[in-house]
Order: structure tokens, then C-alpha cells, then sequence
């Protein structure tokens, strides 16, 4: 993971558009944690297969990532535009017969083709791509259209959105704003999918199971970042947009709610092939949103207790977890802060000498 991510920053950084190279090298400098956690399911692929399913699940999160800060630069035509750079991410899960055809995005120098390229080469590298394809292809489109319309708020109104994602929703069992939350965080759906052809015996009908299962869990991740950023964005000079948040007129009933998702997501993964560890991935995002410094704010705190609860005796370790890992980055974090320099070693030991 660590060198495919030193291979896309080299690439970033010969983007020659100095406001793209800064987009995509702050995406891999402030957002590159996102592709390492995102590379833990690569342990669920037969071990033959990790490398390469790692390397798909890295490129494919680089790519989610630098889309999402593509489509929120202003726009006369955000969901036209928004189209347009999404069909990227659609192309990355598609069989070269089955890409768009539309013409690629290229202000960036390649940069996005490339990630969009480099994802569909190793996805269809592995042995069962054929049968998770066309799922892929519809769960990468929704979350597509999930992104731009949420961007799209502030010159076209939400009811772009609500009458979109009521549309996504029949048949899901969920409202129209969880299928919103949950198709904005797809691309974890798409990581398990990605896992899912590393192994030869996975069905269609598996693939289905999988992008349905997850759209739950991807609700409660996307709302989970929002509460704990929640005092952040509220603080920061900048504005940053609408947030999904912001959907929801009655945020005390926030708890309630996201308890219900979690039942529901913890019922829907413990039923896929290779259960505990789609349950134990679940568990894991909650641990890692429930130790983030947000998270004791005065909105995020009793939604966050509540969801945990819907998760005991699992939670109670991975809490643990999470806080020992946290404590050790922000021991290196001042470990590095107060390293002298090369520069001040070698004249400290030449003094000494």
C-alpha cells in the first residue's frame, strides 16, 4: 500500500495545472489514510490475489477521493459536469466494451484516467470480475450521482436530491435521505465487491447481496463523519457545502435512527459469505469515528452511545483498539516534532567532537 501511494504521488505531482497538483497531492497528503484502512479488506482475498486486489482498492479510493474535490469547484452545470467526472469511476469498475465513451477528463494531464485505468486493469485481473461488474457498475453510478447532487444543493436546492433518492430508494427498505448517506460513501461497497472477485466461486447474486448489505453500513459511516467533523465545519473560516447532516430537520432523533442502521447493517453483513469479517469491518468504522476527537461533542455524544450499544460485546475492544492506535500517532506526531534535524545532529556531534 505504501508504494502505490508513493507512486501516485509522483504522479500527482507532475500535473502541470498548479490548482489540480495541489488537489490531488492534498488529497493524498490530508486523505491517504483513507486508501491504507481501505486496504485491510485486501485480507480478506485468497492470499494469491492480495496484492493485486490492494492495489485496485488503492487506486479506486485515490480516484473516489480526488472526484469528490473535482466536484465541488464551482460549476454552471454541476450535475452535467458532475456527469462527466463521475463517469470515471464508472469506467473503473466497467470492461473496456462497456466504458462510456465519453471523452476522459484531461486539464489533470491523465491523472484521473490514469487511477480510473489503473483500478479497471487490476479489478479485471481478478477471477470472478465478471460476476460483480454489473453491480459495480450501478453501485459506482449511484454513488456518483449521490456526490454531485449533494454539491448541487447550493445553486439548485435539494429537491434535486430528494426526488433522486426517493427514486434509488424503493425497494430498499430505507428513506430517501439514508439512501442518499448511504450512496455518498459507496465506495467502500465497491472495495468489498473489488475482494469479492479475488475469489473464483463468487456469484452474481453474491455481488448483489453485498452492494445491498453495505448500503447500510455506508449510511451510518457517512453520517458518523458527519457528526464528528460536525464542530469543525461549523468553525472553519470557509464554508464547505451543504453536509448530509443537513437533511435531517430533527437532529434529536438522530440516535434513534442510526441505531435502527446499525441493527440493520449488522443483521444484512452477518448474512454474506465471510460474515464476521464484513460484521468486524462494520465495528471497526464505528470504533474508528467513536474515538475521533469529535465525537465528544454535545451532538455527536449520545448518537454516538447510542449506535454503540446496538454493538456490544464487539465494540468494547475495538474501542480499545483504536484509542492504544490513536495515542501511538500522536506519540510519533510529537516524536517527530521535537526530532532535531539531519542538520543540527551533525553540528551537535561535530561540537562534541
Amino acid at each position: 500500500v505504501h508504494r502505490e501511494l508513493a507512486r501516485w504521488q509522483c504522479r500527482a505531482q507532475a500535473i502541470a495545472d498548479p490548482e489540480l497538483r495541489a488537489l490531488a497531492l492534498g488529497k493524498l497528503d490530508g486523505e491517504g489514510f483513507h486508501a491504507q484502512a481501505a486496504a485491510m479488506l485486501a485480507t480478506g482475498a485468497p492470499r494469491a490475489q492480495r496484492e493485486t486486489v490492494a492495489q485496485a482498492i488503492v487506486a479506486l479510493e485515490l480516484l473516489f477521493d480526488y472526484l469528490d474535490g473535482l466536484s465541488e469547484r464551482p460549476s454552471k452545470d454541476p450535475l452535467g459536469d458532475g456527469e462527466i467526472l463521475f463517469a470515471a469511476l464508472e469506467d473503473a469498475v466497467s470492461p473496456p466494451e462497456a466504458a462510456s465513451g465519453r471523452a476522459p477528463f484531461a486539464q489533470d494531464g491523465g491523472y484521473l484516467q490514469a487511477l480510473s485505468d489503473a483500478v479497471r486493469v487490476a479489478l479485471f485481473r481478478l477471477p470472478a470480475a465478471p460476476a460483480v461488474t454489473d453491480v459495480a457498475r450501478r453501485t459506482a453510478s449511484r454513488a456518483g450521482q449521490a456526490q454531485t447532487r449533494l454539491h448541487a444543493i447550493g445553486g439548485l436546492g435539494a429537491g434535486q436530491l430528494q426526488q433522486w433518492a426517493a427514486r434509488e430508494a424503493r425497494d430498499t427498505g430505507l428513506g430517501w435521505r439514508e439512501l442518499a448517506c448511504g450512496a455518498a460513501s459507496s465506495v467502500l461497497a465497491l472495495h468489498a465487491l473489488i475482494v469479492a472477485a479475488a475469489d473464483p466461486a463468487t456469484t452474481s447474486q453474491q455481488g448483489e447481496r453485498i452492494a445491498a448489505g453495505y448500503l447500510s453500513t455506508c449510511a451510518v459511516l457517512t453520517l458518523l463523519d458527519g457528526l464528528v467533523d460536525e464542530a469543525e465545519d461549523t468553525a472553519g473560516e470557509q464554508p464547505t457545502g451543504p453536509g448530509y447532516l443537513e437533511l435531517y430537520e430533527d437532529p434529536g432523533g438522530l440516535g434513534e435512527m442510526m441505531a435502527a442502521l446499525a441493527r440493520r447493517a449488522i443483521t444484512q453483513t452477518r448474512a454474506l459469505p465471510d460474515g464476521p469479517q464484513h460484521v468486524m469491518l462494520f465495528v471497526a468504522v464505528v470504533g474508528y469515528y467513536g474515538t475521533e476527537r469529535g465525537a465528544a461533542s454535545g451532538v455527536a455524544r449520545p448518537v454516538i452511545a447510542r449506535v454503540r450499544r446496538e454493538l456490544r460485546p464487539l465494540i468494547g475492544p475495538t474501542l480499545a483498539v483504536m484509542r492504544a492506535w490513536r495515542a501511538t500517532r500522536r506519540l510519533r506526531t510529537v516524536t517527530r516534532a521535537h526530532r532535531p534535524s539531519q542538520t543540527t545532529r551533525w553540528r551537535t556531534t561535530k561540537r562534541s567532537k
